[in-house]
């Protein structure tokens, strides 16, 4: 969530912010601001709602030129989401301007310190108590670097500042702790970010900050130091990818582009897996072999989407491996006092790799000795740099909040994992694992296969236009997937979506079937236990009761064709797998519900792309 840029240099520093804030709209936001500062002093402007009002607003009234400035998407925490919130925050007198990221824990002490001595504070932000403290401190005589460095040292939180000072125009300043920030390296100039996408149009030398770390961004370069004031480096590295990754190629939405481009970012997740002599190997693996064989439980915690892949993964882990797996939400993992030691493994599952909830899960898992294993997408994010291990997706962007391709990434690390833990335990022979790892290198081309079901897929969609709800049934790794159809319903097309085991039909959701209602039914492979039977016995049971069903079932299966209204065939793939390729039908089926009903796909309504606050 929350957009930030900064810039100084010698361009236009509005320019550079407005065009930054623009690429990073897919994190979500309700308001957006800009504060410039120059020969003129400071100015500021900031406006409730999308983008294109902040623009509106300064093209009315324009701000004076100048080189240095920082910009803000905001999605509220402290404070509803209006102009008098929207960020950037000014101290007193006006002249510190401050944008922030994440939440400041002991604001309510700080702000009512402040009002005792007579400071009066305009909006209901935690933030503007650090313009008001940083002010203080260039007032005293420091320069804006020391004064972050002190006031950071004040505040308890998960938070990313960037201020600028009116009296010093050629300095921006910033510091982040357990928050996401990224510096940008160009020639002459300097620039900050959310993520790279805010500065890759100007460059791809990037520095990555450290934890409790301030760095300040001048003409000729950056200095980075620490909070106590001690110098401190950066990690530099070099985007390999373009702004071209960020652009919609043609589609309509982001989300669509990223929904075609799953067939290519299934095969990078799987490039270099396989060493010279054929067994399968993963280069970010830091854990030893017999620390993994030591391994007697996994505990695999995630939100959201990353809940569901984790769901698969249990699946896969246990048969593969024959590891008690156990999968939970992060958010309720370290409030009940789960049972950890230094043989279990829990693995964190998050694409942004900031997620608050599962990093302050992982930090718990640690206390307790037991070893984190991260799966991510974002190189130098948080969770994986506090991790033992991580596997990296290598999804590539993904600007649209809900995950397509993110998703499918997760999957096929979760599966890696699990053939990788089946290798170092001797779970599974050689040829087994190589079976598995050629059936997950032809997924790219099932995935192209399915995607070519697109026209008829969108029309289908658009059937249901007036649907007020829809069921998605599933079993074995098919239910992880119908919870996953359900909840890209909920976020694209608003709609009332419910995922179910389809053997638990019984036990109370067959209350809700009525005469017309969808339900999108992913049908097991036939052949595996009595899956596909029991499937069966759901679907006819849903239909009896006048149910409409949208089967989503393996070429070749001809006995479900007397119990499908519509029906979307599948490549034929192993029921481990089948999430890979059953998955992509309702990714379809809910973006293009939700762009007939005119709803904003990219940035549906109240979400975020990385949820950095708990």
């Amino acid at each position: 969530m929350c957009g930030i840029v900064g810039y100084v240099g010698e361009r236009s520093a509005q320019d550079v912010v407005i065009e930054g804030l623009r690429r990073l709209e897919y994190r979500g936001y309700d308001s957006a601001g800009i504060a410039l500062v120059g020969a003129h002093g400071l100015a500021s402007d900031k406006r409730a709602g999308k983008l294109a009002n902040l623009e509106k607003a300064i093209a009315d009234h324009p701000l004076p030129a100048a080189t240095t400035g920082i910009g803000h998407t905001r999605w509220a925490t402290h404070g509803a989401p209006n102009d008098v919130n929207a960020h950037p925050h000014l101290g007193a007198a006006r002249r510190v301007a401050v944008v922030h990221n994440g939440i400041i824990e002991n604001f309510a002490e700080l702000r009512a310190r402040l009002e005792d001595d007579d400071h009066v504070l305009v909006s209901e932000t935690d933030t503007e108590i650090a313009a008001h403290l940083l002010e203080l401190q260039v007032q005293s005589g420091v320069d804006l670097t020391t004064a972050m460095q002190r006031v950071c040292s004040q505040l308890e939180g998960a938070f990313t500042l960037v201020a600028v000072d009116a009296d010093d125009p050629e300095r921006v300043v910033a510091a982040r702790r357990n928050s996401p920030l990224v510096v940008g390296i160009g020639e002459g100039e300097s620039f900050l970010g959310s993520d790279v996408a805010a500065f890759i149009e100007h460059t791809r030398e990037a520095l990555e900050l450290g934890q409790d770390q301030v760095v300040t961004l001048t003409r000729a370069g950056v200095e980075v130091s620490t909070f106590d004031g001690r110098p401190a480096e950066g990690r530099r590295y070099h985007v390999d990818w373009d702004l071209s990754a960020a652009e919609k190629d043609g589609h309509d939405w982001f989300m669509r582009k990223e929904i075609f481009e799953q067939p290519r970012a299934v095969a990078d997740s799987l490039l270099g897996r396989r060493s010279a002599s054929g067994r399968l190997q993963l280069d970010e693996m830091r854990l030893s072999d017999q620390e993994l064989r030591d391994v007697t439980k996994i505990i695999i915690i995630a939100c959201g989407t990353s809940f569901y892949a984790g769901m698969v993964a249990k699946y896969a882990i246990e048969h593969w491996c024959r590891i008690p797996v156990e999968v939970e939400l992060a958010s309720e993992f370290r409030y009940r006092d789960p049972i950890l030691d230094y043989s279990t493994l829990v693995v964190a599952i998050s694409q942004s790799g900031e997620t608050a909830d599962t990093l302050q899960a992982i930090r718990h898992a640690r206390v307790q000795r037991s070893k984190v294993l991260a799966i991510c997408n974002t190189n130098g994010s948080t969770i994986p740099r506090e991790s033992d291990a991580v596997i990296y997706t290598h999804a590539g962007p993904e600007i649209g909040v809900a995950s397509t391709k993110g998703f499918l990434t997760q999957l096929v690390a979760c599966y890696l994992l699990a053939l990788y833990l089946a290798q170092v335990k001797g779970t599974r022979y050689g040829d087994e694992i190589d079976q598995v790892l050629g059936q997950l290198e032809a997924v790219p081309g099932q995935i192209e296969a399915v995607l070519e079901q697109a026209p008829a897929i969108y029309e289908l969609a658009r059937t249901h236009r007036d649907s007020g709800s829809v069921l998605f049934l599933g079993r074995h790794a098919g239910y992880p997937v119908a919870l996953e159809g359900a909840l890209k319903l909920k976020e694209l097309a608003y709609l009332h979506a419910e995922g179910f085991a389809a053997g638990e039909l019984k036990h109370g959701p067959i209350a809700l079937v009525d005469q017309g209602l969808p339900v999108l039914c992913v049908v097991p492979p036939q052949g595996r236990d009595q899956l596909h039977d029991k499937m069966l016995s759901g679907i006819q049971e849903v239909r009896a009761r006048g149910a409409r069903t949208i089967c989503l079932a393996e070429e070749g299966d001809e006995r479900i064709t007397p119990y499908a209204d519509e029906l979307i065939r599948l490549p034929r793939v192993p029921v481990l797998l089948q999430p890979l390729v059953a998955v992509v039908p309702l990714q379809l089926f809910a973006c293009e519900l939700a762009t007939a009903l005119g709803h904003d796909v990219d940035q549906p309504r109240n979400l975020a792309k990385s949820v950095t606050v708990e």
